[in-house]
């Protein structure tokens, strides 16, 4: 016994009965799933995650001195100096270290709440 005769009939594309291809209702009905699922998958996935990136990159972008970070690796410290590609953050007292503007997780400004 073929696999593919135990699948259903509108799954191979195969038309139904008394339908021909060239039915523009049979093809809509048929395509309508896959664009169901599609603008499910944009609306619950794709757009929350690029309005939280677009977020994150314009907190990064205004970033600047006296600001307070956290890094993606979980370090908290105070923005010392701001250059293109990077920052220094302030850890302690004496120490300074120097990281890419990409490893910014959260920046609350100067008297600001951070956002979680």
């Amino acid at each position: 016994m073929n696999g593919l005769t135990t699948l259903p009939m509108f799954l191979l594309g195969v038309p139904e009965q008394g339908a021909t291809s060239s039915d523009p209702m049979a093809m809509l009905f048929s395509f309508a799933p896959i664009i169901i699922v599609i603008l499910i998958f944009y609306f619950l996935m794709i757009r929350p995650q690029s309005k939280k990136q677009k977020e994150l990159e314009r907190m990064i972008a205004g970033m600047k001195k006296g600001d307070s970070v956290v890094t993606i690796g979980g370090l908290h410290g105070i923005v010392d100096n701001v250059g293109d590609n990077y920052v220094i953050i302030k850890a302690d007292e004496n120490t300074k270290l120097k990281f890419a503007k990409s490893a910014i997780a959260t920046v609350t400004p100067v008297g600001g709440k951070a956002n979680e």
